[in-house]
């Protein structure tokens, strides 16, 4: 029987969208038709919706609006930048691409096609706490690298990575340095200019924007190749006809993000401390997975052992609890998490892991419905347990 409480706790897989968001978008599409790229007043009006949110996104990146490019999400974004190293390499200006075993699967999924067209992605690993390992990062590095990709925080875990650092030493060799940092806008800082970036990517729907808009900066004169032909459309960087609506939607929620960002950040974190600490007291035998001190607020990773992810999730979802077991990007494979594992853990506390996801409009009520429910889940289900 399913609960009549709803609580919604997978936000590292999409978020709702701000009901300001909503309102703004509605306004736009039903007033707003022209083409943003037509030069008669309709177009134009409709381009000033565009570049206004394109200033905010600048803003909360700490970038030029003109190094703004507005793509279909972070998965194109990353395709992009990939793409990019790939025309660098069979340039000759290098033969080599790095990134890490834990990125998001629209990465990891790129670097396998990558591979199989004969070009060379080494993978850097991470420690038990998913944290790169820089002296196995400064190993791999060498003239001869295009490309440095480390995802700012972590999907699965919420580990946060010294993406500062990082792009220092890839730029210490000469290399581009992207960082994916979808999970990370809006619950911490992400600054291409105090970072010294090169490319970063974003989704709208991961900080209470729409789907289907999302973003690629990229650094003035930083190289640049198209993914998507066709228009001129955002000087030439990529073809497609402007979604008005949805991409002033990203910037109003990109503009919300920046005002709230501190408090945001704050409140997400009491709640997954409260949610973490309540759920240790009470049940026995759990894992507690990622790292705890460099860790996106309201992201919260736990095994536990002799109870299945998917019975859990199932279980949780009777109770009107929506959880996730790894990345939503993933789903309909019964392997365990690929992440946890290149965290060193084995393969029964990954299949045996669940991922909480806080958001905005979560509160304090849900977190204490989830530590009284929870509990009796994990007896049950290690009581039927064959292990």
């Amino acid at each position: 029987m399913m609960s009549n409480k709803l609580v919604y706790m997978d936000n590292n897989a999409t978020t709702r969208i701000a009901p300001e968001v909503v309102k703004a978008m509605a306004e736009v599409e039903a007033s707003v038709y022209g083409n943003a790229s037509s030069m008669h007043s309709f177009g134009r009006e409709a381009n000033r919706y565009v570049e206004d949110a394109r200033k905010n996104v600048a803003d909360l990146l700490e970038c030029h609006p003109e190094e703004i490019t507005f793509t279909s999400g972070a998965s194109e974004a990353n395709n992009t930048v990939f793409s990019i190293a790939r025309a660098l390499i069979e340039k000759k200006k290098g033969s080599r691409i790095i990134t890490t075993t834990i990125e998001h699967p629209s990465i990891i999924e790129t670097v396998k096609y990558l591979k199989k067209e004969g070009i060379r992605v080494d993978l850097v690993g991470v420690d038990n706490e998913g944290r790169v390992r820089m002296d196995e990062l400064e190993k791999l590095m060498g003239p001869d690298v295009v490309l440095v990709s480390v995802m700012t925080g972590n999907n699965e875990t919420g580990t946060i990575q010294d993406i500062e650092k990082i792009s220092a030493l890839a730029h210490r060799h000469g290399a581009l340095m992207h960082t994916d940092a979808t999970q990370a806008i809006g619950k911490i800082e992400v600054s291409a200019k105090k970072w010294n970036l090169d490319y970063v990517s974003m989704s709208g729907h991961k900080f209470y924007g729409p789907k289907g808009v999302g973003v690629l900066y990229a650094r003035k004169y930083a190289p640049f190749e198209p993914f998507v032909h066709g228009g001129e459309q955002e000087h030439g960087r990529r073809a497609g006809t402007y979604n008005t609506a949805a991409i002033y939607g990203l910037g109003l929620a990109a503009k919300l993000a920046k005002e709230g960002l501190k408090e945001e950040h704050d409140r997400l974190w009491e709640m997954r401390e409260r949610l973490r600490k309540g759920l240790v007291e009470n049940i026995p035998d759990v894992v507690v997975n990622g790292c705890q001190e460099h860790c996106l607020p309201g992201t919260l990773d736990i095994s536990f052992p002799c109870a299945e992810g998917e019975s859990i999730l199932l279980m949780l979802d009777m109770n009107g609890i929506a959880v996730s077991t790894g990345s939503a990007c993933a789903t309909g494979s019964l392997e365990p998490s690929y992440v946890l594992l290149a965290c060193g853990l084995d393969v029964e506390l990954a299949h045996g892991s669940i991922r909480f996801s806080l958001g905005r409009y979560n509160t304090d009520e849900d977190v204490d419905y989830v530590i009284q429910v929870l509990p009796p889940i994990i007896k049950r289900l290690r009581e039927i347990s064959t292990r």
